[in-house]
C-alpha cells in the first residue's frame, strides 16, 4: 500500500466502521474501468469530483454515481454555490490526492460535501482509497456517515 492508501485507511478506520482497501492491477482513472475491474455497474462507482467554490476559493466535495453527471445549476438552485471547475494543483493542494485518487475522505483541508441521490439506487457502492489503482466498498449510508455530507438531486442522467 501507498502512503495515499494508508492515509485513507486512518480515516477510515477512525470512522469506527470496518472498511477493506481493494488494489487493482491497474490504475482506473474512470468510472466504467473500475466497473469493469469490479465486475459491478457503472452507477456503483462513486465518483469523488472536487470544483472550486470561487467565493472562498474552497473546495467542494461533489460525490455522484459513475453513470451520471453533476448538474451545476442543479448545484446551484439547492445550495447556492456557483462552483467552477477544479485544475490538478487546486485538487492537490485542497484534497491532498492527485485526480483519479481521489478519496471521499482523509483530505488536507475537509471540503464541503454534496451527496448526489443517484448513489442511493444501490446497496453498495465503491470510491476510489486515495491512488487510481485502490478502492473500497461501502453502503451509501455509510458514505454520508463517513463524509458528513447532505443528500441532493444534483445529477443529470
Amino acid at each position: 500500500m501507498k502512503a495515499a492508501n494508508l492515509k485513507v485507511k486512518d480515516a477510515l478506520e477512525a470512522s469506527g466502521i470496518e472498511f477493506e482497501i481493494t488494489m487493482l492491477p491497474d490504475a482506473v482513472r474512470t468510472a466504467r474501468l473500475a466497473a469493469d475491474a469490479l465486475g459491478c455497474a457503472v452507477g456503483q462507482i462513486a465518483n469523488s469530483l472536487i470544483f472550486r467554490n470561487p467565493e472562498n476559493d474552497a473546495a467542494v466535495l461533489v460525490m455522484c454515481a459513475g453513470d451520471r453527471r453533476v448538474d451545476l445549476e442543479k448545484v446551484r438552485r439547492q445550495t447556492g454555490f456557483e462552483l467552477g471547475k477544479a485544475d490538478a494543483a487546486f485538487v492537490r493542494r485542497q484534497t491532498g490526492f492527485a485526480i483519479g485518487g481521489v478519496p471521499p475522505v482523509a483530505h488536507a483541508r475537509s471540503p464541503v460535501t454534496l451527496l448526489d441521490n443517484s448513489l442511493r439506487r444501490h446497496d453498495e457502492i465503491w470510491a476510489a482509497a486515495g491512488t487510481p489503482e485502490s478502492v473500497f466498498r461501502m453502503t451509501p449510508r455509510q458514505l454520508q456517515q463517513i463524509t458528513g455530507g447532505d443528500w441532493l438531486d444534483i445529477s443529470a442522467g
